[in-house]
């Protein structure tokens, strides 16, 4: 394998945008779910292997989700990463009591901002917040995004089984579009009322239940007309999009068959067809997807301007997946698109 740079000689900077971390206090309050009564199943699967397993896979991601010093940056160079855009990882604050999660969000917050500070040309930091408290939310993230340079927010899809498509949560979103910023809708494991069958096959991780729940997540979104009420409101999704570009064709069809025949009364009216929305409120990356067909395809059908690299650190970093995607077959101004200059627009870096 060639040897993996930083500095742009291959034609491009490398960007990747959905890189996690997790400060000591908020896995210390993870420790505090874990031990505690009626755990949540999909917390205990996700948490409970890589704060308590003793695989080399766990024990190394447990270590590197900590660290925003030294070792993130040597793996950085090691893998040719100019910078990473980094958020707190699955299912961040929104596992927490509404209390633990407020307070662990501005934690979070002002500690991946020092860390942004002190490694500007490298750090970039997405916000944590909330949602247990939409109000306190919105108020953080215009803190973290005013004060603290942020420059997008994460939220880890559904917060004790509830959905960004629940109108208590739009003073969120209202803030989002209000700031100008893109809101990383990140997966976590599929809630209590959907998990069981993925955790009797070994399927609820990031193999496939994060796909099927944060789909399904931001298809709840477009279908409850938040982006009618925000029109311009931008929302981020990893891993090829969860799927979703790939079922553009049949979700037209089917989406507005059971709107124009009514079949679910409570369903409002949207202004667009489901690709409408996707096309223009939502940003795709291919975290965890080093694979040229699935890039070249949501290029197609999205806009080579709205899809991003990223790569999932510490999660799924094998250097030789940046190499695979350096080899692409792609004109050199679409792959500079791909890997820096469609971030730096979004992120406004």
């Amino acid at each position: 394998m060639a040897e993996l740079k930083t500095g742009g000689a291959q034609g491009y900077l490398r960007i990747a945008t959905e890189e996690a971390f997790a400060p000591p206090e908020m896995m210390a309050a993870y420790v505090e779910v874990l031990d505690g009564q009626n755990v949540d199943p999909g917390f205990e699967s996700l948490m409970g292997f890589y704060m308590r397993h003793k695989s080399e896979r766990a024990t190394n991601i447990f270590r590197r989700l900590q660290d925003l010093g030294a070792e993130r940056l040597a793996d950085m160079d090691a893998r040719g990463i100019d910078r990473q855009v980094i958020g707190v990882t699955a299912p961040g604050v929104q596992v927490l009591t509404k209390d633990k999660a407020t307070a662990l969000s501005v934690l979070a917050n002002d500690q991946l901002a020092d860390a942004c500070r002190k490694h500007p040309d490298r750090f970039t930091g997405m916000a944590a917040v909330a949602p247990q408290d939409p109000a306190h939310a919105a108020k953080e993230l215009e803190r973290a995004v005013k004060k603290l340079g942020m420059r997008a927010a994460v939220i880890n899809s559904h917060t004790h089984g509830e959905y960004l498509s629940d109108q208590k949560f739009w003073p969120i979103l209202e803030a989002a579009e209000a700031l100008d910023v893109p809101i990383y809708l990140h997966p976590q494991t599929p809630p209590k009322a959907m998990i069981a069958p993925f955790l009797e096959a070994g399927l609820d991780g990031a193999v496939f239940g994060f796909g099927v729940e944060t789909g399904f997540h931001a298809l709840r979104l477009i279908g409850s007309g938040a982006f009618d009420r925000f029109p311009k409101l931008q929302f981020l999704l990893g891993h090829m999009g969860e799927a979703l570009p790939f079922w553009m064709y049949r979700l037209d069809y089917m989406y507005g068959a059971g709107l124009k025949s009514k079949r679910y009364p409570f369903q409002p009216q949207l202004k667009h067809d489901v690709s409408h929305y996707l096309k223009h409120n939502f940003h795709i990356t291919n975290s965890g997807v080093a694979w040229e067909p699935a890039i070249k395809f949501t290029q197609a059908v999205l806009g080579e301007d709205r899809v991003l690299y990223a790569m999932d650190y510490p999660y799924q970093c094998p250097p030789e997946e940046v190499e695979i995607l350096d080899r692409m077959d792609m004109a050199p101004a679409t792959k500079k698109k791909f890997f820096q200059t469609n971030a730096e627009k979004l992120f406004k870096l």
